[in-house]
C-alpha cells in the first residue's frame, strides 16, 4: 500500500505531461508514492504518450472532459487505501524532496487537513506564482489574495515568507489532502466545472475545524494559465460566477446580505473597468456570470443549509476582516505584509 498518490488532471495537455512529467517520476519515490494521471477525455494522443513513454504511470480514464472539480472527485474514487492524495496541475516542476515536508506536517499534525508547499512562477523562478505564492488568504467579500501576492502585485521570493503557516485556502495547483478527508467532506464542488472549486473546498474545510498551512521548505515551479488565458472571457466568467456561489455557499447569515450588497457594487465595477479599458466581452463575461448566479442560487441553497449547519467556526483568523480591494487602491497596500502584518 503506498502512502501518498499524485494525482495530476490531464485534458488535452500532452505537451505538458512531456515537459513536466519527468520532474514529478524523479522526485516521487515509487517505493511509498504512486504517480497517476487521470485523463479527462483527451483527443491529442495523450493517453498513446503516456502508455509508451511513462509506463509505470497509472491511467485513470475519464469517458469525457469533466472539468478540473468533477475529474479530480472521480478520480479521487479511484484512490484507494492510500492516506494522502496531491491534486497537482500538469504544468508544476517539483523539486529534490517536494513531498518531504507537507507529509510531515500531516502525520505531525492530525487536525490538519490540507497543505501546500512555496509555489513559484516557472518562467520567473524567483518570484512568486499568481495562483497560490506562499498560501493562500481571502477578505471577508469572497476576494482571495496570498502570501506573495495581494490582487495583480506579484512580490519577488526574498525568503519574507520562508515560515510555515496557517492559511486559510491551499492552491489547486499542489494540494496535498488527507484522502479520507477529501472524501468525507464532499471533495471539489463539481457545479463549478473549474477556478475558485479549490477555495470553496478549503473555505468549507476551515469551517468546520479542519486546519491548512503552507510548508515552504517544500518548493514547487508552477506555469500557470496553461488552459485558459490571462484576459480570456470565459476565464473570467467561471471566476465571477463560482467566487459568488462560494460567497452564497458559505458567508454566515447575519452577514450575507451585506456582503451581497456590496459585491453587486463591486462586481459591476469591474465590469465597467474592463469596458473603459477595452475588454469589452469580458465586462459581458461579468454580467453573465451576476445573471448565471442568480439562476442557480436556489440549486445551492441545500448546500449552503449543510455548510451552515456543519459550521463550527465562523472566526477564522485567516480571513481579512476589510475589504482587500480598499487595500490595495484606496490604502496603497502592495504586498501581503502590509495587508496582514501579524501572519
Amino acid at each position: 500500500m503506498k502512502k501518498v498518490a499524485v494525482v495530476i488532471l490531464n485534458w488535452n495537455g500532452k505537451s505538458l505531461l512531456e515537459r513536466f512529467l519527468p520532474s514529478v517520476i524523479a522526485h516521487t519515490p515509487e517505493e511509498w508514492a504512486e504517480v497517476v494521471v487521470a485523463d479527462n477525455g483527451s483527443t491529442d494522443q495523450s493517453v498513446e504518450m503516456l502508455r509508451e513513454k511513462f509506463p509505470s504511470v497509472r491511467l485513470v480514464l475519464l469517458d469525457r472532459n469533466y472539468g478540473f472539480a468533477e475529474g479530480y472527485n472521480r478520480a479521487l474514487a479511484e484512490i484507494k487505501d492510500t492516506a494522502y492524495t496531491v491534486l497537482l496541475n500538469s504544468d508544476v516542476e517539483v523539486t529534490p524532496h517536494w513531498l518531504d515536508e507537507p507529509l510531515q506536517a500531516l502525520e505531525e499534525d492530525v487536525s490538519l487537513a490540507g497543505v501546500q508547499p512555496k509555489i513559484r512562477d516557472w518562467k520567473k523562478r524567483d518570484r512568486f506564482e499568481y495562483a497560490g505564492a506562499g498560501g493562500g488568504f481571502i477578505d471577508r467579500y469572497g476576494y482571495p489574495f496570498c502570501r506573495g501576492r495581494i490582487l495583480s502585485c506579484v512580490e519577488n521570493d526574498r525568503g519574507q515568507y520562508d515560515r510555515p503557516a496557517a492559511v486559510f485556502w491551499v492552491s489547486g495547483a499542489c494540494f496535498f489532502i488527507r484522502t479520507d478527508v477529501y472524501k468525507k467532506e464532499g471533495g471539489l464542488d463539481a457545479g463549478f466545472f473549474a477556478h475558485q472549486e479549490e477555495i470553496d473546498l478549503c473555505w468549507r474545510l476551515r469551517s468546520r475545524g479542519y486546519r491548512l498551512i503552507c510548508t515552504p521548505q517544500s518548493v514547487v515551479y508552477h506555469v500557470g494559465g496553461g488552459t485558459l488565458g490571462v484576459e480570456s472571457p470565459q476565464k473570467t466568467f467561471l471566476n465571477f460566477r463560482n467566487n459568488l456561489l462560494m460567497v452564497y455557499k458559505n458567508v454566515p447569515e447575519k452577514e450575507l446580505a451585506r456582503v451581497m450588497r456590496l459585491r453587486f457594487w463591486l462586481d459591476y465595477m469591474a465590469a465597467a473597468r474592463f469596458l473603459l479599458t477595452g475588454y469589452v466581452n469580458n465586462a459581458c463575461a461579468v454580467v453573465r456570470a451576476r445573471k448565471a448566479f442568480r439562476q442557480l442560487k436556489k440549486a445551492y441553497l441545500p448546500a449552503r443549509r449543510e455548510n451552515l449547519a456543519k459550521t463550527v467556526t465562523n472566526t477564522v483568523p485567516e480571513m481579512l476582516r476589510s475589504n482587500v480591494l480598499l487595500c490595495f487602491y484606496l490604502k496603497r497596500k502592495k504586498t501581503f505584509a502590509e495587508v496582514m502584518p501579524r501572519h
